[in-house]
């Protein structure tokens, strides 16, 4: 079953991700100095960042019209919502600001020309990052899922503080209310 609306979303029909302990490791972790492209065409390295930052990682963001990666997309759980946690990200923007966020990066392993043309499309008000080498996947161990010849990272959100993970929402579910969740957390926990 795929829903063929990239935004409206039936969450009860979708298979929640459970956790899998897969970023138990990742708090208190320092980001290595790997740079990565950004949406906006500038090289960004995370870890030289003043402080704080918000990162949000999914999969992969579909395009209108086109099929799915797979038949089954819908039932990976935690593969469908990249769209609706993408915007809305977008439409909390100013208030995740004003919460404290001194930047906000979407993070895929999406190539930075498709992702160019998806943050143009969705009118994103923030840099989405193409790590389409794994490089910062990998050094930081995060938690991936193969789909069709693809490593896509599994879909989560950090809180980086001067470089160093102090928070990581995981399993996200329903992916479009993980930005609410982060401006709760930044509101209670401010700098």
């Amino acid at each position: 079953m795929n829903q063929r609306n990239l935004q409206e979303v039936d969450w009860s029909k979708i298979p929640a991700p459970v956790d899998d302990g897969a970023t138990a490791h990742l708090v208190g972790m320092r980001l290595p100095p790997v740079s990565l492209r950004a949406t906006d065409d500038t090289m960004v390295t995370l870890s030289s960042l003043a402080g704080r930052t918000v990162v949000f990682g999914y999969p992969r963001t579909g395009e209108p019209g086109k099929i799915a990666l797979v038949d089954d997309w819908d039932m990976i759980p935690g593969a469908r919502g990249c769209t609706p946690q993408t915007c809305s990200f977008r439409d909390l923007f100013a208030e995740l600001k004003a919460a404290g966020a001194s930047q906000v990066f979407g993070l895929s392993t999406q190539d930075n020309i498709y992702q160019t043309e998806m943050a143009s499309r969705l009118h994103l008000p923030f840099p989405v990052l193409s790590d389409e080498k794994l490089e910062l996947t990998r050094a930081l161990r995060l938690p991936v899922m193969e789909v069709a010849g693809l490593t896509l990272i599994k879909r989560l959100a950090l809180i980086i503080d001067d470089a160093r993970i102090a928070h990581v929402f995981y399993p996200v579910f329903p992916p479009d209310r993980n930005a609410a969740e982060v401006l709760a957390w930044l509101k209670q926990n401010q700098v």
